[in-house]
């Protein structure tokens, strides 16, 4: 794989962009831009802001596709028995006498299961949900086996069952409710949420789609000043979309910050990451965004990468520093265990909003709902 460095100059930022992306295409990567200002010749005293933009593109080298007839048959294989998992059970056959491939501590938990419903379970084992909200989340979707006197799915597909599950155990906010309350003059929603989860790069989408789509005015708050190039990276994105953008470093100029802005609809604010078991950092950030709480609801962002043990830890420590609201879950397309979706709403009670598919803004990101939450458990979708 080689990479090409280009460099553009000029006076205007987003005409550099499009000009990159016109020439490289959209899949062009760009790394960083500089500001500066330049003397005209024939007047010392006049300035002139200019550009640099330096951005990357990759070209992948064709590689010649190498047929594996074992591998391709295991697929068919896979994708037959996955049909005929999905049968429908109106049928005047018997009930499926088969035992899923579990270990005997686990079926002796599954006693009242039988048939496909107790497929379902290991499917959902396999996917990284545990033993207790699995069962929470296959129960409603089945009825009495009367010639087994067991439990057995009443819905027709898998995926059926699985949202009827989803839409009795786990709440859904949808979109930010960006209504303004009685006591503030715009909405105020706090990103929060450990290092290396996204925040930033998922706040920015958020804004986009507010900016673009809901015609909505926004500002943005960072108070991220730890971390090298966070600042520049958001205010990267902020210059792109063209709206205000501020840093500040303590409760005092947080709060000072937010009773100056005017004809705003939406206030998003990024903060630094901290590790779910620094409690001292945790209560650094607690005591800067102490400036807004009497405004702001704050959304948890979490990676889809996370054990269950982590992910409950995670929400349970940030939950006793800050007023969360809903779960954002991100990196959904870096993993192949997504049972987090349903572990962590099920077993805090919390809401769920939004999850990222990718690193692309504003491209990579839905409302969850419980069809498309069915769909990432299941791995339908990616």
């Amino acid at each position: 794989m080689q990479t090409e460095i280009k460099v553009y100059e000029g006076e205007d930022l987003q005409e550099l962009i499009n000009k990159a992306k016109q020439e490289l295409g959209d899949n062009v990567r760009i790394l960083y831009y500089e500001e500066f200002t330049e003397k005209s010749w024939w007047n010392p005293f006049s300035k002139k802001k200019r550009y640099k933009l330096f951005v990357e593109k990759e070209e992948v080298k064709p590689v010649e596709p190498i047929v594996k007839f074992d591998e391709i048959l295991e697929k068919v294989e896979n994708i037959i028995e996955e049909k005929l998992k999905n049968v429908s059970i109106n049928t005047t056959s018997s009930p499926s006498t088969s035992q899923p491939v579990v270990s005997e501590d686990i079926y002796e938990q599954l006693k009242e299961f039988t048939g496909e419903a107790l497929d379902l379970i290991e499917l959902l084992l396999e996917k990284g949900v545990e033993l207790e909200v699995a069962k929470e989340i296959v129960q409603p979707a089945c009825g009495l086996d009367l010639e087994s006197g067991k439990m057995d799915l009443n819905e027709a597909t898998f995926k059926e069952a699985l949202k009827k599950g989803i839409e009795a155990k786990i709440k859904f906010v949808g979109d930010f409710d960006v209504s303004k309350s009685e006591n503030s003059k715009f909405k105020v929603i706090t990103f929060v949420g450990p290092t290396g989860v996204g925040k930033t790069t998922n706040l920015f989408k958020i804004a986009s789609d507010f900016l673009l789509n809901k015609k909505l005015k926004i500002a943005v708050i960072s108070t991220d000043t730890f971390k090298v190039g966070a600042i520049q990276q958001a205010r990267f994105y902020a210059n792109i979309l063209k709206i205000p953008f501020f840093t500040v470093g303590d409760s005092k100029k947080l709060r000072k910050t937010l009773l100056e802005l005017a004809d705003i609809d939406v206030v998003l604010i990024d903060t630094v990451g901290r590790s779910h078991y620094d409690s001292w950092k945790l209560g650094e950030v607690k005591e800067i965004l102490r400036g807004g709480f009497d405004w702001m609801e704050a959304v948890l962002t979490i990676s889809c990468n996370y054990n269950p043990e982590e992910a409950i830890s995670v929400v349970n420590n940030y939950k006793a520093y800050f007023p969360v609201k809903s779960l954002f879950f991100t990196k959904i397309d870096e993993t192949s265990k997504p049972g987090i979706l349903l572990n962590l709403p099920v077993k805090t009670g919390l809401p769920v909003s939004y999850i990222s598919t990718g690193q692309r803004v504003p491209e990579d990101i839905e409302v969850l709902t419980p069809e498309n939450m069915a769909e990432f458990i299941l791995g339908e979708r990616k």
